[in-house]
This record gives C-alpha cells, sequence and structure tokens, in this order.
C-alpha cells in the first residue's frame, strides 16, 4: 500500500468560542492510502491540548507509511506496527483502510462493522457567548436540529443564565459542555439549576483528574459526562468511578476500531456514550457516522461549522448525520 497526506485549512462559518480558545480556521490533514484499483481517505483532526498539531499529524503518516504493508486487511497487525503516540493521525491511517476495505469489497463501512446505518440525531452547537447572543444563535436553527448543546464555562457567573436564555426560545433537549471549566462548588450549585432547566447531561465540568470528579458523579442530578478524562479504552475503567458516560471521538481514541472497542467496554461497565467530533469535513465526520449506532447521544456538527465543506457524502436527514450507503465511508471530494 501507499500512503500520502496533506495538511489542509477548514474555514468556519463563524468564530467559534469555547471556554479555552476561539477559532475561525481548522487545519487538518487529508490521508490517502492506496491499494490495487482503490483509494482510502481518512482525515486528521488534531487537538491541541494534547500537543498536537497538523504538521505533528503529517510527519506521523509521512514517517510510518511504510509501516502499512500491503494488507490492507491485516488492521491488527497495522495497528500494532504503528506508534502509539499522534491519535487524530492514527484515527486518518484507520479511516483511509476502512474506506479502501468498503471499496475493495463493494459497501459500504456501517455494514461491514455489521452496524445500523442511523444513530440518534446529532446535536447543534451554540458556542460561548453572553445569554442573549446564544439565544440568538439557538432560535436560527429552531426547526433544523433536535438537540441543542451550549458551551459554558466562560467563570463570569453567568452560565445558568445562558442556559435559562436559550430554553426560554427553544424547546428542544439541551446538553452543556464546561470543557473542565468549573470548580467543584460551581458544579454543585449550577447543576440543579441545569436539571430544573431540562438539561440532558454536562459534559466535562471539572478538569480531567480532578480528585472531586467520583463525589461531583455521586451528587449530580443530571449524568456527568467526560471529554478529556477519557481517551482511549485504556481509560474507560476509571471513567466509571467519576461519570455516567463517557465522549468518544475518533481523533482522541484513534480511530473506528478503537471506537467501537470503547463502546463496547462502556456498556459492560454500564456507562453511556456519546460520540463527538472536532471541526472536521464532512471526510472526518463521515468516519465517525459509520459508528454512530452503537451511541446514546452524537455531537456531529464539525462539518456543518464550515463555510465550505470540501467533501460530500454525509447527510443530515430529519436532525441526523447519516452516511451514505455507498462503498467505503462513501463521501467524495467537492474540490
Amino acid at each position: 500500500m501507499q500512503a500520502s497526506a496533506r495538511i489542509e485549512t477548514l474555514r468556519l462559518a463563524e468564530t467559534f468560542v469555547i471556554a479555552r480558545d476561539a477559532s475561525d480556521t481548522a487545519d487538518v490533514v487529508a490521508v490517502e492510502i492506496r491499494h490495487e484499483r482503490a483509494t482510502g481517505h481518512g482525515e486528521a483532526a488534531p487537538i491541541a491540548r494534547y500537543e498536537e498539531s497538523a504538521e505533528s499529524a503529517l510527519a506521523y503518516v509521512e514517517s510510518h507509511a511504510d509501516a502499512l504493508g500491503d494488507d490492507p486487511w491485516a488492521l491488527d497487525e497495522i495497528e500494532g506496527r504503528l506508534p502509539h503516540e499522534q491519535f487524530a493521525a492514527r484515527a486518518a491511517i484507520d479511516a483511509a483502510l476502512h474506506d479502501l476495505q468498503g471499496k475493495l469489497a463493494g459497501v459500504a463501512v456501517w455494514r461491514l462493522l455489521g452496524l445500523r446505518r442511523d444513530g440518534p440525531p446529532t446535536s447543534w452547537t451554540i458556542w460561548l457567548g453572553d445569554p442573549d447572543d446564544m439565544a440568538r444563535r439557538a432560535e436560527r436553527v429552531r426547526g433544523r436540529f433536535k438537540r441543542l448543546k451550549l458551551k459554558l464555562g466562560a467563570r463570569d457567573g453567568a452560565d445558568v443564565e445562558r442556559v435559562r436564555a436559550v430554553r426560554a426560545v427553544a424547546d428542544v433537549p439541551l446538553q452543556v459542555d464546561v470543557n473542565e471549566y468549573w470548580t467543584l462548588d460551581e458544579a454543585l450549585d449550577a447543576l440543579p439549576q441545569l436539571a430544573a432547566l431540562g438539561v440532558e447531561y454536562c459534559e466535562q465540568p471539572l478538569p480531567a483528574g480532578d480528585a472531586d470528579g467520583p463525589q461531583l458523579k455521586r451528587e449530580s442530578p443530571i449524568p456527568i459526562y467526560v471529554d478529556e478524562d477519557c481517551h482511549t479504552l485504556a481509560d474507560v475503567g476509571a471513567c466509571a468511578e467519576r461519570a455516567h458516560g463517557i465522549n468518544i471521538k475518533l481523533a482522541k481514541s484513534g480511530g473506528i476500531r478503537e471506537a467501537v472497542r470503547m463502546a463496547s467496554a462502556a456498556r459492560a461497565l454500564g456507562l453511556q456514550v456519546m460520540l463527538g467530533c472536532m471541526v472536521e469535513s464532512g471526510l472526518g465526520i463521515a468516519a465517525a457516522a459509520q459508528v454512530a449506532s452503537l451511541c446514546d447521544h452524537v455531537d456531529l456538527d464539525g462539518n456543518l461549522l464550515l463555510s465550505d465543506d470540501p467533501w460530500r457524502g454525509v447527510e443530515l436527514v430529519d436532525g441526523i448525520q447519516r452516511p451514505a450507503d455507498e462503498p467505503g465511508l462513501g463521501v467524495t471530494s467537492g474540490a
């Protein structure tokens, strides 16, 4: 097999703001793996919080292209030969191999995995702003999405007011993501108020590894999901002590195969599962959508945040990010 990669810059339709930063663009790495008559595609969305970048992901793919070998079906062997680092790059390679397999077999990846095509409806992210601004943005997407996820964690004492403002204009289920920016006291003050507003769950309220995590799980009136606390299969067991559910992202876990393993482990431990994403094109979202049916909640709106998505194939149908029924990931480049 022959592999190549390149950095691409995705432009967002509007500035995306969370507790720790704001961005207008996102750099990803597009990966191609060629074998016989077919080419598989994958995308790496590196996460700066974990000291990954587009440049480091590109270097990983280029440095380890020879480790892929000649058999696209030997996923265990390939996975074992790749260094256990640069998880976004590993996810891109994994997605490209699954895309390649699907094309060689003539079936969609979700069929190869024996899964259902449709997962739960995706949430739409309302990024961090003042309460009125967040309410206005929620109003603009009324009727298009069946879930809204609100970014919180401004540390200005107004997070509950943000949720209250959105609830006043939106009758769909609400979820919140604090991105590690609450203390235990802030969480215990806010969560009962969010429960009264009908919030379904709170994602990563405390910093990853915070010693107060188990106490918050015991005392929270709504489910706690962890994101930054949960990267790969090795983390799932510890997450059961501090959360009711985990957020799986291919860019954190290293790809589709690890995501399936994580979902199975979570179920065995009585945890719920959500599937998240970074800012990604339709190529990255297509890879995640293949396993969405394994999850209780889905947050796959990364490509919908773009001013122009360079990949076509995933379709938003009645709020669901539906993967194509074409071979492989079912996406084509619009470039």
